[in-house]
């Protein structure tokens, strides 16, 4: 996977591939997050990506991120709350 917004791979790691399972989100919804979700930075390379989808009842999804040469997904969560 490519990120166009970011300009780079996408990586995901075994734990974000383990979530994404439990959790029933695949690739396609992890690359839309990525790409249209909004952006919450911790830092310049750690950053949080998320979305709310009507069809799911456990809103707002989140890619918890790294950036480095490429994006590393560290984590992907549901029932997330952006803090704002």
């Amino acid at each position: 996977m490519n990120s166009e917004r970011f300009g780079c791979a996408i990586r995901l790691t075994d734990h974000a591939n383990k979530r994404m399972v439990e959790r029933d989100i695949d690739e396609a919804r992890i690359l839309d997050i990525i790409e249209t979700g909004q952006v919450k930075y911790k830092d310049d390379r750690h950053l949080w990506l998320f979305k709310g989808y009507p069809d799911r009842a456990d809103n707002l999804l989140c890619v918890a991120a790294l950036l480095s040469d490429a994006m590393i997904v560290k984590t992907v969560m549901h029932h997330f709350t952006s803090g704002e």
